[in-house]
C-alpha cells in the first residue's frame, strides 16, 4: 500500500498536478500544504533546480518545467517535512535525497510491473 501511495504522488507530479501531490502527501505526513511557486528568491545564488523556505512554507522551483520534476518537488518537500516537524537540519540534505528517491523508485517499480 505504501508503495502505492508513493507512486501516486510522483505521477501526479509527472502529470503536471503538484499541488494535488503535495496535499496528498503533506496529508499522509501530518503537516500544512506548502506552497509552491515559480521562479527561485532573488537572494538565491547557487544553480539550483528547487529551494525550500522554511519561514514562508514556499517551495520555490527554477521554472515550469521544473514543477514536473518528482525528485525536485519531493526533495524541497522533505525539508518543510522537517521544518514542520521542528527537526535540526543537520545531513537534511542526503536524506532529502533519499526520501526523493524512494517515491521515484515506488513509481518505477509499479510501472514496470504494468508494462509501462
Amino acid at each position: 500500500m505504501e508503495r502505492k501511495f508513493k507512486a501516486l504522488v510522483v505521477w501526479l507530479i509527472l502529470s503536471g498536478k503538484v499541488e494535488e501531490a503535495l496535499v496528498v502527501v503533506a496529508d499522509k505526513y501530518g503537516v500544512a500544504v506548502p506552497r509552491v511557486e515559480v521562479g527561485l528568491p532573488k537572494r538565491n545564488r547557487r544553480k539550483v533546480l528547487g529551494c525550500y523556505d522554511g519561514r514562508k512554507r514556499v517551495i520555490f522551483v527554477l521554472d515550469s518545467d521544473t514543477l514536473r520534476d518528482p525528485f525536485v518537488i519531493l526533495h524541497e518537500f522533505y525539508h518543510h517535512l522537517r521544518t514542520a516537524s521542528d527537526a535540526r537540519h543537520r545531513g537534511t540534505e542526503k536524506y532529502a535525497n533519499a526520501f526523493a528517491d524512494e517515491f521515484i523508485e515506488a513509481y518505477r517499480s509499479l510501472a514496470v510491473g504494468s508494462g509501462k
